[in-house]
């Protein structure tokens, strides 16, 4: 499948929905901390960002497609840009989404959730919705 824009968005939002945010429930309510709703909320408005950039990346492949190799690298690039340059940048200007989250907590709760969102897309997706596949990701 290549996705369109929109496919992608909509992807990233439903399935945000419906793994990220019961994962983050989870570690929200484990820790104790309303942190980890404060990285979903901006690890979901940032994505739809990258999206914009992977989808013009992806016209200069030969077959516009992107394997699940660069989106591994993907996540460790977008992981690393939001604990390392976003929250010390967001911290000094005064917003504190996920300041008091600590390293190790942000990639415990940033990994499962990006894992279980990439399980989902490359399996149960492909099963459950088949037709989702040859829309280009488009939902509505």
């Amino acid at each position: 499948m290549t996705p369109t824009l929109l496919g992608r968005w909509q992807t990233r939002s439903l399935l945000t929905v419906l793994i990220g945010l019961p994962l983050t429930a989870f570690w929200s309510r484990l820790w104790q901390s309303p942190m980890p709703w404060g990285a979903i909320a901006l690890i979901w408005g940032i994505g739809l960002l990258w999206d914009s950039t992977y989808q013009w990346a992806q016209q200069f492949r030969w077959n516009h497609d992107w394997p699940a190799l660069f989106q591994w690298l993907a996540a460790i690039w977008e992981g690393l840009f939001f604990y390392e340059v976003l929250k010390p940048l967001l911290s000094l200007m005064g917003i504190v989404f996920f300041a008091a989250l600590e390293r190790s907590q942000f990639w415990i709760h940033y990994g499962t959730v990006w894992l279980g969102i990439f399980l989902t897309s490359q399996s149960l997706m492909r099963i459950l919705f088949p037709r989702w596949r040859f829309r280009g990701g488009e939902w509505l």
